[in-house]
């Protein structure tokens, strides 16, 4: 097993983390006179209860994802989206001005504004033209100065998962973290690389509730990993980085599993029939194998192809300047309705072009 302490910045092993007042406090109690709040309340008769702090450690929901995920709750991590995660791990980890994180792309822009904005460096082990791993390049690459890998799977902008074999043989190489982030993966749940946590002490997964779940909104990201890696993330993280509304939104979410997996069973429905529309398409020329809730596909004159969905009032995502990707867009699984409505003017931009 890799001692993650061992891992971890000195400052930060070092460093005493800020107590609120609830930290101090564990149990129930009817009045509370200990963190400075309005005793009165929010002058609004529907958030009378905004004036308490949310639950710095997210006791409930905590309890509630570990008996889902069959983790102990120290094992998980919470966060404002999963970009948190993200950005604390560097700061745990990634010496400014001294050690780089290892990027595999086209991939998720995050982990790159992160590491920049922390001062760190940046290998790029570029994916092949068919978008797989080039594992003889990754593993002569997972070495110092290289702390952390962040490997998007499935894939964005991509779309696909990438073997567990291969993300096992990574965690055999190298003696860094490894971050795997799990998006998309309630897409394709059976592609996880959560069988891998028990047996390696420094991988990480992320996870968060704003796709298959669809509520982006509410900002929740997950964090899964040893005990002394979220250990580590607690020490750091703001105090109260969760709110008490999207804690209570989480809760009720989790308690409609049934309908949430037949969201998911509907995605992908629509996702299979986008992808047999599309192919009737003469101006899409390629439409890469998906995983997820989106698709990637490369277009004849893509850009006039973008410029011309816009003006119906159709948002897809230019990726045309991603490596490997030119002339693609990634195009999100809509309603059955709103895929036809995007068919039917790609239809009408075929026939004017």
């Amino acid at each position: 097993m890799v001692d993650v302490f061992a891992l971890a910045r000195k400052n930060i092993l070092e460093l005493e983390p800020y107590s609120s007042a609830r930290d101090e406090f564990s149990g129930k109690a009817r009045i509370f006179m200990d963190a400075n709040e309005n005793a009165y309340g929010a002058p609004l008769e529907a958030a009378r209860d905004f004036h308490r702090y949310p639950d710095p450690r997210q006791r409930k929901l905590k309890e509630k994802l570990s008996q889902i995920y069959g983790l102990p709750e120290e094992r998980i991590f919470l966060g404002n989206g999963s970009d948190e995660a993200i950005d604390l791990l560097i700061r745990v980890f990634a010496q400014p001005g001294k050690d780089r994180i290892l990027l595999t792309p086209p991939t998720y822009g995050m982990y790159k504004v992160c590491a920049q904005i922390n001062d760190v460096g940046i290998e790029n082990v570029p994916l092949t033209s068919e978008f797989q791993l080039n594992l003889p390049a990754l593993k002569a690459a997972l070495k110092p100065p290289v702390k952390i890998m962040f490997l998007c799977s499935p894939n964005n902008p991509t779309g696909n998962a990438f073997p567990l074999n291969e993300i096992e043989q990574i965690l055999q190489e190298f003696n860094g973290i490894l971050v795997v982030d799990e998006a998309y993966i309630d897409f394709a749940p059976e592609k996880s690389a959560f069988p891998l946590l028990d047996r390696y002490s420094h991988l990480v997964i992320l996870r968060t509730f704003s796709k298959a779940w669809g509520s982006a909104k509410i900002r929740l990201g997950m964090a899964f990993g040893s005990p002394q890696v979220i250990s580590l993330l607690n020490k750091i993280k703001m105090p109260y980085n969760v709110s008490g509304l999207t804690q209570e939104a989480a809760l009720r979410l989790l308690e409609n599993r049934d309908e949430w997996q037949n969201g998911i069973k509907t995605i992908i429905r629509q996702r299979e029939a986008l992808i047999r529309q599309l192919k009737t398409l003469p101006i899409v020329k390629h439409i890469f194998p998906s995983d997820t809730n989106f698709i990637l596909v490369r277009f004849e004159r893509a850009k006039e192809v973008y410029r011309y969905l816009t003006q119906k009032g159709i948002i897809v995502r230019d990726r045309t300047s991603a490596l490997h990707c030119e002339d693609c867009l990634r195009i999100t699984v809509g309603t059955e309705e709103e895929n036809a409505q995007l068919i039917g003017a790609l239809r009408e931009q075929g026939l004017n072009s």
